[in-house]
């Protein structure tokens, strides 16, 4: 098990580290130049272009960028900008050209308030999805079940923007029954947290979770037609044993697959949900990053997600062995 862990630990960071390489290419050495898109003003000449370049050091060879990128992620640095030096301990991202703020400090403020979308969310998914899936894969080819497979194909089939954006204007902002852009640290209480998310977990929730009830009925469906489960109702066992105990926990496995890498994808893929809502997360910042071309802040943000996707497929790989006893890590 250690072996299998430090294994996937190095695979994880190559990852990463693979995707802060693109990154860095694609911003800093890609076709455009950053220093003209900070400059901003239509007015801007040729002079002030070579100033900003030469204060953000992007005069300097591409090698050496990444070179000094690289090393202050793992070890800091120290970045001289305008004159001033400033520390910039590790893990440093760098400083926000437009707010000058400390990369790695601007996302450490924003993560809490994805985090907390997301985990009202995926509750919703699986209070959901998990028992509508199995009771639909229990009544498999009567009526209900088509129902439910019926209304879930036709949920999801709607772009995810256009429910949001009409919960948005009648229920937050024509009709106000809910907060908007409301964030509370948890901190501040468990309610007050609560209540300014339960717009964007309702929509997020719902919408999520017809995808989950149709991997849960397909799963057990497929669980449910196995030797095992009809050697369980032979000896007697309840239906109801064999539903949960066997045939779910089974079943459960591919749907743990999903869930682990949609919940590390969503968290740059809340974009819509911050941006609609108003909530200053990590998928807001880097939509304002992109507006502005504020490269630090998008290769933060990049980074970060990169760094959650592969962290959340070695949880996965680690749990699978709890859930589902015929799976053995090795």
């Amino acid at each position: 098990m250690l072996l299998y862990i430090v294994r996937r630990m190095a695979l994880a960071v190559s990852v990463v580290f693979a995707t802060m390489v693109l990154a860095f290419f694609l911003f800093f050495a890609g076709p455009g130049d950053p220093a003209l898109n900070l400059c901003g003003d239509a007015k801007c000449n040729t002079q002030r272009v070579e100033e900003i370049r030469k204060s953000f050091h992007l005069d300097e060879p591409v090698s050496k960028q990444f070179a000094d990128y690289a090393l202050g992620v793992v070890a800091g640095r120290e970045i001289t900008s305008g004159g001033f030096t400033k520390p910039c301990p590790a893990p440093c991202l760098g400083y926000s050209f437009k707010t000058d703020q400390p990369v790695t400090g601007l996302l450490v403020a924003r993560i809490p308030v994805t985090l907390s979308i997301l985990c009202g969310a995926f509750v919703i998914y699986l209070l959901i999805g998990i028992p509508t899936g199995v009771y639909a894969a229990n009544r498999r080819g009567t009526a209900v079940d088509r129902a439910i497979v019926g209304t879930t194909q036709t949920i999801g089939s709607i772009p995810y923007f256009v429910p949001a954006l009409l919960f948005s204007l009648y229920l937050t902002i024509l009709h106000p029954l809910f907060p908007r852009g409301d964030y509370h640290p948890l901190s501040e209480g468990l309610v007050k947290w609560a209540s300014g998310l339960l717009a964007a977990w309702i929509v997020l929730g719902i919408f999520g979770s017809t995808g989950y009830t149709r991997y849960v009925r397909a799963s057990m469906v497929e669980s449910l037609a196995q030797d095992y489960v009809r050697t369980a109702k032979s000896k007697g066992i309840s239906h109801h044993k064999v539903l949960f105990k066997h045939a779910l926990r089974a079943a459960l496995s591919p749907v743990l697959t999903i869930f682990g890498l949609d919940l590390a994808a969503s968290f740059g893929g809340v974009i819509f949900t911050e941006t609609i809502f108003d909530l200053h997360g990590v998928g807001y910042t880097a939509v304002n990053a992109l507006r502005t071309s504020d490269l630090p802040v998008i290769m933060g943000c990049l980074i970060f997600s990169a760094a959650m996707v592969v962290g959340m497929n070695l949880v996965v790989d680690l749990v699978y062995g709890f859930v589902d006893p015929r799976v053995k890590v090795s």
